[in-house]
């Protein structure tokens, strides 16, 4: 009787170690099938002029280590060309969201556009379905004119009612905020207007938002005037894809360092400067815009690698020559 009573008591816990070994795998299992960085789009597919909302979360998410690290999103065309990139940074339990408008220079084609995210070394991806078309504001149908009703047959004057009290004043409502060049009101806030060529990050970082003037600034040349040309589309569209392959690791450095944000300021600020160049040119115009921007790329190039490199070679010269 004792030996049978332990052997089932040994069939018992056997059983039990099985099935919470089950469990145990099947939760583990679960887990593992999420993403690292999972993202949806609102709708399944969208036309020219509408605005892409992106929700998704990240997995191993935690604010205490990630709270300075932003999520990089980047849109590729079925070509993968990219068409715009922007950043992002996450809310405290993992999850994003961010938008953008479908349509504008770079959106040439119609089909899958790859949505790629980058957080630190993890990377997830959604699509989206573009079908092209014509963007049109929705107009009202004009309304038919109702029919002339007959007069009314006069009705006896009805004795004169008691006056009303007189009621309060309601206070007026508040008044929609103003927004400036650059911006326009969403759900009741001024929000950077979006524009296809993706956002200037590292200035954005710098400056530590995209409504600066420095970074309206720079928007503004490159959309009003750069890309208004075939030769300045042509060089933006090299330069993004080489731009945006260090861009975001900058950024995340400069949130994370005031010191060096500061920095980073400090240098970019005679670059900014010498765009003002660009100005002079007419939107449009292939060559003042072709010979105004090779005049300020051959200016950034002496400010930054030719006169650094004569002071240098100098007090080279110079040491050496009391040794």
């Amino acid at each position: 009787m004792k030996m049978r009573l332990v052997g089932f008591l040994a069939f018992a816990i056997l059983s039990l170690s099985i099935i919470s070994f089950g469990f145990l795998n099947s939760a583990s299992a679960d887990s593992h099938n999420i993403p690292p960085i999972s993202a949806k789009t609102e709708l399944p597919s969208y036309e020219n002029g509408d605005r892409v909302y992106v929700d998704g979360s990240i997995r191993d998410f935690d604010p205490d280590i990630h709270s300075n690290t932003a999520l990089t999103y980047r849109l590729l065309d079925p070509s993968d060309n990219i068409v715009t990139i922007g950043q992002e940074l996450p809310n405290s339990d993992g999850s994003f969201s961010f938008n953008f408008v479908a349509g504008g220079t770079y959106f040439k084609e119609n089909g899958d556009y790859a949505i790629q995210l980058f957080f630190g070394a993890i990377t997830g991806e959604a699509t989206m379905l573009y079908t092209g078309g014509i963007f049109e504001p929705s107009l009202q149908p004009p309304t038919e004119p109702e029919p002339p009703t007959e007069p009314e047959p006069p009705t006896e004057p009805e004795p004169p009612t008691e006056p009303e009290p007189p009621t309060e004043p309601e206070p007026d409502p508040e008044p929609e905020p103003v927004c400036g060049p650059g911006t326009e009101l969403i759900n009741g806030k001024c929000e950077v207007k979006d524009s296809s060529g993706g956002g200037c990050l590292i200035a954005t970082a710098a400056y530590g938002t995209e409504l600066a003037p420095q970074v309206q600034f720079l928007r503004e040349i490159r959309d009003n005037t750069v890309m208004s040309t075939q030769s300045g589309t042509a060089f933006m569209t090299g330069f993004n894809n080489l731009y945006y392959s260090f861009s975001p690791t900058i950024a995340d450095m400069e949130r994370a360092n005031p010191a060096f944000q500061e920095a980073v300021r400090l240098f970019i600020t005679p670059m900014i400067s010498t765009l003002s160049i660009m100005t002079l040119a007419e939107d449009g115009n292939e060559s003042q815009v072709l010979g105004l921007g090779i005049s300020v790329i051959a200016l950034n190039l002496g400010l930054y690698i030719a006169a650094p490199a004569t002071i240098g070679f100098t007090i080279h010269r110079k040491f050496k020559s009391k040794n």
